[in-house]
């Protein structure tokens, strides 16, 4: 158990556990792109640790660029995108995957895709360490899932609590008595 300011988190999946889901998805990803020589855009700041796990284990030619957006206020997704870093390479005609944390209400994402298909790629897909599918209220496309969760507040691997957490190696659920 964490405590982070005024919440009390336990233990939900272990870095171990997470690192093998990054390394099959790494797996996955090689394959499919392994002629296409791909953009990674990583989302800052929760996906910093994915992104940077996931890299380790990409082993075909590739470029990584990043951008920030922000929807969070505390625990809630506020579902209104504000881009804070843009992208600074051209992405037209380039094999796309988004790299993020977590899709929940699925707000971000849909407006993130939106705002890059406006840049004419080749193929844009999503890789997401964590879904809350019954949180989503956009129906998008999700093809590399690392894991499908309960919609319940996490942190840890990169994901925050008011800016805490983030450095947190597992990934922790709050407790039930905190929802």
């Amino acid at each position: 158990m964490v405590q982070i300011k005024d919440k009390q988190f336990d233990i939900y999946i272990p870095e171990s556990r997470i690192l093998e889901r990054v390394s099959e998805l790494s797996n996955q990803l090689n394959q499919e792109y392994a002629t296409k020589e791909p953009v990674f855009i990583s989302v800052l700041n929760g996906s910093f640790m994915f992104a940077a796990d996931l890299m380790k284990r990409i082993s075909i030619a590739c470029h990584i660029s990043f951008m920030r957006v922000s929807s969070y206020e505390s625990t809630q997704s506020t579902g209104k995108i504000t881009e804070i870093i843009g992208l600074q390479e051209s992405i037209k005609g380039r094999h796309v995957v988004i790299v993020e944390d977590i899709v929940d209400t699925a707000l971000t994402m849909s407006q993130l895709l939106v705002q890059l298909k406006q840049h004419e790629p080749a193929s844009l897909e999503v890789a997401t360490l964590l879904c809350k599918r019954e949180a989503m209220q956009k129906d998008i496309k999700l093809k590399y899932v690392g894991f499908d969760i309960p919609n319940a507040f996490v942190v840890g691997y990169g994901l925050d609590y008011d800016g805490l957490g983030r450095n947190l190696p597992d990934l922790y659920v709050v407790k039930e008595e905190d929802f």
